[in-house]
């Protein structure tokens, strides 16, 4: 593997992410790297999705893009504080295409990803996520399990 400068963390969801986020804080540190932390959220209901006209979504989908950001900033508020340099991205899309994206365009060396189940609405709802990820990668991935219990 290549000296890691730049490490993405994909703060999937807070509550599956913590580890992941704490191993690439720990990581940045330890190679003097870059950390950014990015938070997709994808709306299966919206523009591409399922045709759906009795179901207004608009409202909860704004509510779930406010949260996603408020909780990713107190995620790594604290390390921010320390010194560390974190930076906080919350992007909308498809995760897999998003995710990509960002890699390319800052040039990721290392790829954090929870390395928790996905449920099977997760699974129905977007796809298994994780499987597309690594498979398109241009960079090395890292699965940072979740601590029993935690």
């Amino acid at each position: 593997m290549e000296e890691i400068r730049r490490i993405l963390v994909l703060a999937a969801d807070i509550q599956n992410s913590q580890e992941a986020v704490h191993c690439g804080v720990s990581l940045a540190r330890k190679y003097g790297a870059e950390l950014s932390v990015l938070h997709v959220v994808h709306d299966p209901f919206g523009a591409g999705g399922w045709n759906l006209p009795f179901l207004s979504l608009d409202e909860d989908y704004k509510t779930v893009l406010k949260k996603a950001k408020e909780d990713l900033g107190e995620a790594i508020r604290a390390e921010k504080e320390k010194g560390l340099p974190v930076t906080e991205m919350v992007r909308e899309g498809e995760t897999t295409e998003v995710v990509f994206r960002v890699v390319e365009e800052k040039r990721i060396d290392l790829l954090l990803l929870p390395a928790h189940e996905e449920s099977r609405m997760e699974h129905f709802l977007f796809g298994r996520i994780h499987e597309a990820i690594i498979r398109k990668m241009p960079c090395s991935v890292l699965l940072v399990k979740k601590e029993p219990g935690s």
